[in-house]
């Protein structure tokens, strides 16, 4: 029980050091919608991962933060993720379905379980390939029916 209490505060900590601190690797620019949001320095603010780069900073930040660095030791990069460049439909299945099982990602084993972060496909696809693109990670694309190949387990 202590265990899960440690690795909370842990998450809450990392979460609002990432919103507090995360920032800084971003610009603020105004959107087609006339709303200002934040968009990593090295993207272009008309990126075609938009949604999925929405999806992301609403639901992956608090782990990998929104430099796709993660936390050593506790959540895994997907900056440079050699798991994510071999695995892109396990990605899939991990934002559907979450995992509890442990991952080997550039040689660093992390076991902490993700719990699921969509619950379709189009917005799982949407936020793997702004993942499989973000960060200068270059790992190419899924599809819907890739995603569609995967059972929602809930």
């Amino acid at each position: 029980m202590k265990k899960i209490g440690i690795i909370v505060i842990m998450a809450g900590i990392i979460f609002f050091a990432g919103k507090t601190f995360g920032f800084r690797s971003h610009k603020l620019v105004k959107a087609n919608d006339n709303k200002l949001v934040y968009v990593p320095v090295n993207e272009p603010a008309g990126t075609k991962y938009a949604k999925g780069a929405k999806i992301y900073k609403a639901k992956c930040v608090p782990c990998h933060q929104l430099t796709g660095m993660g936390v050593p030791g506790a959540f895994p990069p997907l900056k440079g993720s050699d798991y994510l460049k071999k695995n892109k439909k396990s990605a899939l299945s991990h934002v559907l379905n979450g995992s509890s099982e442990a991952v080997t990602v550039n040689g660093v084993s992390y076991s902490i379980s993700m719990p699921p972060q969509v619950d379709n496909y189009p917005d799982a696809v949407a936020v793997v390939n702004y993942i499989l693109n973000a960060w200068g990670n270059n790992y190419g694309t899924v599809t819907l029916e890739d995603a569609k190949s995967i059972k929602i387990v809930r």
